[in-house]
């Protein structure tokens, strides 16, 4: 017999609003139910707002069901509505086919590791070449005008300026058709999404009970927002995406190391597989000790390993460690120019690191670590300088290309806090 799904997702603060909870125990009291969740491809991404439906669907899987994950191939052509203050911007085809096979591959490696069949499906697979008046006839006959105008996602987009055109309007009703669909071919009965989606969702719930007499149901999540109101996973670059060649995992690490006590404690519970008291026991230590900062640590660890894998983590720790002075190793300029953008740099020839090398008095001199030379010697031989984080006691030393801490980066640093990064580019053909 499956776990309880709805008692799992209500103890951890993920279910907003339901259908009747005990028609819904009793459609999830077998086995292999399939459940669903929509996703369009509006990024070759996911970003960290999707996290919240990438674990409901991983937890449909833990609890002995199969999950569904919807591409809108054809209604990203659209765009919802929902949750928008206006009209999203419509894609060329072949954008929006590079996002489709993009977003597939990044769901199934983050949901096929749960051990349970999963189904990723593409609407524009049952709607390709439905046409406009057959699709009027056989789904909008059966949906009222006034039971669109009431859902607040349309609502709030007509008391805007910006107003709500057609095409947005219509985008119900293709989800709803999803619904209906899943169910003839998969035997679907249950969708979940993000707050914002119940006017969608009880859409398709209606939509299922017209056409085909049958009793879906709907479990909708809080959106995942911070304390302050403001949407997770936006910083002042942008969105944080699961795409590593877009948020490295070093900065995917960051973003949850540096969250606020409150917004880790609730993504420890809503976004990560640790037992519920495990997330107890770390809201205690938070409680007692908030500068030791267990609970964003682990949070960090343990999103990190699901969406960049063991070596995404280890290399995430290691930059991480460098930010806070461990000896800099081989790491690729790419991750040193990350951790320290912040901080002046400065260029060289490439050149100067042949023969006897550069002088380290000059490197901290002309990266302005030091005011003169001579400071530069006094503050060496004092033990104040360091280079890659280790060290340099000498004077005399001379930086070679055997120092770099990347292909063409290294990091110097004079005290405890002020850091340069010295480039060294070659100058001849």
């Amino acid at each position: 017999m499956p776990s309880d799904l709805l008692t799992d997702l209500t103890n951890r603060g993920l279910v907003h609003q339901s259908t009747d909870g005990a028609a819904l125990r009793d459609w999830l009291a077998t086995a292999g139910r399939r459940i669903y969740a929509g996703f369009d491809p509006t990024a070759d991404s996911l970003h960290v707002g999707h996290l919240v439906a990438i674990m409901l669907l991983r937890r449909v899987a833990a609890a002995g069901h199969e999950p569904i994950a919807l591409i809108g191939g054809a209604t990203g052509m659209i765009g919802d509505p929902s949750g928008r203050s206006e009209e999203r911007n419509l894609l060329a085809a072949a954008t929006l086919q590079a996002n489709i096979t993009a977003v597939e591959a990044q769901i199934r490696r983050l949901l096929e590791s749960v051990g349970q069949p999963v189904h990723v499906v593409n609407n524009a697979d049952w709607m390709r070449g439905v046409g406009y008046l057959e699709f009027l006839r056989d789904v909008g006959k059966h949906v009222s005008l006034s039971q669109m105008l009431a859902k607040d996602s349309v609502k709030s987009r007509l008391d805007r300026d910006g107003g709500l055109s057609y095409t947005e309007f219509s985008y119900m009703l293709l989800q709803a058709w999803d619904f209906v669909h899943l169910a003839d071919s998969h035997d679907c009965r249950v969708q979940i999404g993000g707050s914002d989606q119940w006017g969608n969702i009880t859409a398709g719930i209606e939509l299922g009970r017209r056409l085909r007499s049958l009793e879906f149901h709907g479990i909708t999540c809080p959106l995942l927002t911070k304390s302050d109101g403001t949407k997770m996973g936006k910083t002042a670059s942008g969105a944080v995406w699961l795409d590593p060649a877009r948020t490295s995992p070093y900065r995917f690490y960051q973003y949850w190391i540096n969250l606020d006590d409150q917004d880790a404690g609730t993504c420890l519970e809503r976004l990560t597989e640790l037992p519920l008291d495990a997330c107890h026991e770390l809201a205690a230590e938070r409680a007692a000790n908030p500068a030791g900062r267990a609970t964003q640590r682990r949070l960090a660890e343990e999103l990190t390993r699901l969406v960049h894998g063991s070596d995404g983590l280890q290399a995430a720790e290691q930059a991480t460690a460098v930010f806070f002075g461990a000896e800099i190793e081989s790491l690729d300029d790419a991750t040193l120019a990350e951790i320290f953008a912040d901080v002046p740099s400065h260029d060289f020839p490439r050149q100067q690191l042949e023969g006897e090398g550069l002088a380290l008095t000059t490197a901290l001199a002309e990266t302005g670590l030091a005011a003169s030379r001579s400071a530069a010697r006094r503050t060496i031989a004092q033990g104040g300088a360091s280079l890659n984080n280790r060290r340099v006691t000498d004077p005399a030393y001379r930086i070679t290309g055997t120092d770099l801490g990347g292909r063409s980066l290294l990091v110097l640093r004079s005290g405890k806090k002020s850091y340069a990064v010295a480039r060294f580019h070659s100058t001849g053909p």
